[in-house]
């Protein structure tokens, strides 16, 4: 009788794509203590420079991979533009949300984006969600009215609206993702920073934002749209290759957890008690969410 051998091949495959994910997730979670570190410049500001170092670095990584970059954003075609300007609603709301509340309280409200993004699959690509999905985005929801009832006037309550428009924006990404995946949707990001660049330009030109920054503010602004966001998001395409969708959302809560403890390490900003049992609360409902996705 012959016994299989173990397919080591694809478990180190699996092992590289776990640690490209969480490596991403690493990259994004340092967004929240770049922004503490802004000293003056705008959401709009910050936006337009890490918009124009993300485009660059991005035509350059596509560059070397395709060749002809716009041919590829021609196949791309439609969702890879509605993906990008949705990418551009997601940045603005997450970096507002930062800028107004606690790092912890918008980085939780940010992570129900998978919950949006599968009732509007649902709604739009008639994808399927299970009873359980059902139950943890109700479990989400609980934790969600639990962290914003800390503050439900002022400056936390539109932080909070912010981090859960931006939630709903990464939704729309993501479903433009999946409507386009039969071709490389990599071009879409390039685009969000091409539109990043023009929408933010537009916004700093009426509200007579200069465009000259603070060495301080101008460095950690291309800083994160080189390393923060493109590089994370090249690791995290990576490594999506070798892993499920219900492992990346698992090893992708790196971010989440991570980006609390940098400001809390480094900053020593703290959170809520609201923040804290509000966010266990959906941190739970995305991780058996996950764990239940992987079993069926």
């Amino acid at each position: 009788m012959q016994t299989s051998k173990p397919d080591f091949k694809a478990n180190e495959g699996h092992l590289g794509g776990v640690i490209l994910v969480i490596s991403a997730g690493v990259l994004w979670s340092t967004v929240g203590i770049g922004i503490r570190l802004i000293e003056d410049a705008s959401v709009w500001q910050i936006l337009f420079f890490r918009s124009f170092s993300l485009s660059c670095f991005l035509f350059g990584v596509m560059y070397l991979r395709f060749g002809n970059l716009f041919r590829q954003i021609r196949i791309a075609g439609i969702p890879a533009i509605i993906a990008g300007l949705s990418l551009v609603g997601a940045y603005s709301g997450g970096i507002y949300s930062i800028q107004s509340t606690s790092v912890a309280n918008a980085m939780l409200l940010v992570a129900t984006a998978p919950f949006f993004a599968a009732v509007l699959g649902w709604v739009f690509l008639w994808e399927t969600i299970r009873k359980s999905t059902f139950i943890m985005i109700i479990f989400a929801l609980l934790g969600v009215g639990i962290m914003v009832s800390d503050d439900l006037t002022g400056v936390e309550l539109r932080g909070s609206l912010a981090a859960i428009g931006s939630a709903i924006a990464f939704a729309v990404f993501t479903v433009a993702l999946r409507w386009g995946k039969s071709v490389e949707m990599l071009p879409a990001v390039f685009l969000s920073g091409v539109f990043g660049v023009i929408i933010t330009g537009v916004m700093c030109l009426g509200l007579n934002s200069s465009f000259s920054l603070s060495q301080n503010d101008l460095s950690i602004a291309i800083g994160m749209g080189i390393f923060q966001v493109g590089a994370g998001l090249v690791l995290y395409t990576l490594g999506s290759k070798a892993l499920p969708a219900a492992q990346l959302a698992m090893f992708s809560l790196s971010e989440v957890l991570l980006a609390p403890l940098w400001v809390w390490l480094f900053l020593g900003e703290t959170i809520s008690v609201n923040t804290l049992y509000g966010g266990l609360v959906l941190l739970s409902a995305i991780v058996f969410n996950a764990i239940l996705a992987r079993k069926n």
